[in-house]
């Protein structure tokens, strides 16, 4: 779930970088911790999807 979750957050910041839709930088924060998130996953050596 955590890694769906993830994946929905990097599509909505890709769409916000190619609309030019930012509410105001809040989606790029949170794809920041969406790739935070499944870096830490990986390091712990957990599946990812």
């Amino acid at each position: 779930m955590l890694a769906t979750i993830a994946s929905v957050l990097i599509v909505l910041w890709i769409l916000g970088l190619v609309t030019s839709y930012t509410m105001g930088g809040f989606i790029h924060i949170l794809a920041v911790v969406a790739v935070v998130v499944v870096l830490v996953r990986v390091i712990q050596g957990r599946r990812i999807l």
